[in-house]
C-alpha cells in the first residue's frame, strides 16, 4: 500500500511554445475533465489547476460549478466526484503552501518533462519512495511546450521522460497524466 501522499498539479505558466518562448497557455476543458477523472481514479490527494490569470480561472469555477452544483453534477454524479478534487490556484508558491498547510510537512516537488535533464529519478525509483516512504509529492505537469528549464531544474525530483515505441514524443497532457499516475501508483504488475 502506497505511504506516500500524493498531489498533481496542472500548469499553464511559465511554459514554452514551439519556438522556446516563455508563454502563458489558456485552460483546456478536455484537460479538466480527463486529468480529474484520472487522479480520482488512482486516488490522489488533490488535483491543482493553476494559472495565473483571474479570467481563466473564473472560467474554471464556472466549469466546476456546473459539475458540482448545477445540472451535470445530477446527470453525471461520477464526474461530480472527479471535479471534487479539483482545486484552482493563482501559481505554484500557493499549492506548496496550501499543501503544507494540510499536510503540516515538507512537500517534494516532481517536475515531468518530455525532454532529457541529467539528474532524472526512474519510474521505479519514484515509484518504490511513494510506497515506502511517508512523504508528500506534488507532481508538476506542464502544458504547451512544457515548463520553462528553469522550473524543472529548480524541483527536488526530475522524472524521466515517457519513452514511447519511436522518435515521435509529443503526447497530450491528459495522456502523460494517465500514463504517468498508472505508472507511479498503479498496481506492480510488472513484478507478477
Amino acid at each position: 500500500m502506497r505511504t506516500a501522499r500524493v498531489y498533481i498539479a496542472l500548469l499553464h505558466y511559465p511554459m514554452y511554445n514551439k519556438r522556446m518562448d516563455t508563454i502563458t497557455t489558456s485552460i483546456t476543458n478536455l484537460d479538466l475533465h480527463d486529468i480529474a477523472r484520472a487522479a480520482r481514479t488512482y486516488d490522489v490527494e488533490g488535483f491543482f489547476v493553476v494559472h495565473p490569470s483571474v479570467s481563466q480561472r473564473k472560467l474554471m469555477g464556472e466549469i466546476l460549478a456546473y459539475w458540482q452544483d448545477g445540472y451535470g453534477g445530477c446527470y453525471n454524479p461520477d464526474r461530480q466526484e472527479a471535479f471534487k478534487q479539483l482545486r484552482v490556484a493563482e501559481n505554484l508558491n500557493g499549492v506548496i503552501d496550501s499543501i503544507q498547510h494540510e499536510t503540516g510537512q515538507r512537500v517534494y516537488t516532481v517536475a515531468t518533462d518530455a525532454r532529457i535533464y541529467p539528474n532524472t529519478i526512474s519510474y521505479k525509483r519514484l515509484k518504490q519512495e511513494l510506497f515506502d516512504k511517508e512523504q508528500v509529492f506534488l507532481l508538476l505537469f506542464g502544458t504547451g511546450w512544457g515548463m520553462v528549464q528553469e522550473l524543472v531544474e529548480g524541483c527536488d525530483y526530475i522524472l524521466e521522460p515517457i519513452d514511447g515505441a519511436g522518435e515521435y514524443n509529443h503526447l497530450s497532457v491528459r495522456s502523460a497524466v494517465s500514463i504517468i499516475l498508472d505508472r507511479l501508483l498503479g498496481q506492480f504488475w510488472y513484478d507478477r
